[in-house]
């Protein structure tokens, strides 16, 4: 049997020898997803289609991951990078799915903390946030964007 980890997300997949699926079929239905379908049905075009979804989903990973020590949604930017991947590369859906487990399940456990511990929570996330955007601001400086009574104000109390 050949290993198709990496072969189309829409590709229906074969039963390994002890009889369990390799991997979940995905049904890619519906006049949406016919452009696929065609790329698909053709080996040059498809082979360069996942070329172009594997560069594609690298810069936003990449970039993503630049920016995540700098406020912004970098770590939102590199999901979506895997997502991109994902719809091709059956490897970056199981990571996505463990990445959406793994957020569910922290959204969860925090929904079902009494108030006093999401509130904690929620400070946490604020002041980590904030700690980031001023060492941001500390480093590089305040942006050209900021109004000059902020960035004054910002020289003056906040020590940028």
């Amino acid at each position: 049997m050949t290993d198709d980890s990496d072969a189309p997300a829409g590709t229906p997949r074969a039963e390994n020898g002890d009889g369990h699926p390799a991997a979940r079929e995905r049904h890619l239905v519906g006049p949406d997803w016919q452009w696929r379908h065609r790329l698909r049905d053709n080996p040059a075009t498809h082979r360069l289609y996942r070329v172009v979804v594997g560069i594609l989903g690298l810069v936003l990973v990449a970039g993503g991951l630049l920016l995540v020590p700098l406020p912004g949604p970098g770590w939102l930017i590199v999901i979506i990078g895997i997502a991109v991947w994902a719809t091709e590369f059956e490897r970056a859906q199981r990571l996505l799915d463990f990445v959406k487990d793994r957020v569910r399940a922290w959204e969860d456990w925090v929904r079902h903390q009494p108030r006093y511990v999401q509130g904690a929570v929620a400070l946490a996330t604020f002041a980590f946030v904030a700690t980031v955007v001023w060492l941001s601001f500390r480093l590089i400086g305040v942006p050209g964007f900021v109004p000059d009574d902020v960035a004054t104000w910002l020289h003056v109390n906040a020590g940028l």
